[in-house]
C-alpha cells in the first residue's frame, strides 16, 4: 500500500483536524446527536438513581427530578409580558420601516 502524506490526507478528508499533535476526525452534529441518543436510557437511569438517593444533596436530587420532568413533559411555557412586547415590536417597526427620530426628521 502506498504511503499518503499527511497533508494530502487532510486535503482529501476535510473532517480531519490536528489536535494535540495527532489527527482526529471531526464529527457532524448528526453523529454527535446519534452518539448521545445511544446513551439515553443509561442517562435517565442515572438521573433516577440520583433523584431517589436520600443521601444525595438536595440540589442534585432537584436537578435530576427537573431534568427527568423536562425530558418527559417538556419545559414549562414562560409567560410573556404582552404589553411590553407589543411596544418593542412597534419600536422595531418604527426604526426599521419608518426611520424618523422623535422630531419627525428623517434619520440619515
Amino acid at each position: 500500500m502506498a504511503k499518503v502524506k499527511k497533508e494530502n490526507l487532510v486535503a482529501a478528508v476535510p473532517s480531519l483536524v490536528r489536535r494535540s499533535g495527532r489527527y482526529v476526525k471531526l464529527r457532524s452534529l448528526t453523529e454527535i446527536k446519534s452518539l448521545a441518543r445511544d446513551h439515553t436510557s443509561t442517562a435517565i437511569n442515572v438521573l433516577v438513581l440520583i433523584m431517589r438517593d436520600p443521601e444525595a444533596p438536595a440540589i442534585a436530587r432537584i436537578a435530576a427530578a427537573n431534568a427527568i420532568l423536562d425530558r418527559g413533559w417538556g419545559k414549562p411555557v414562560q409567560p410573556i409580558d404582552s404589553e411590553g412586547s407589543i411596544e418593542l415590536i412597534h419600536r422595531i417597526e418604527r426604526v426599521i420601516v419608518h426611520p424618523r427620530n422623535a422630531s419627525g426628521q428623517a434619520v440619515e
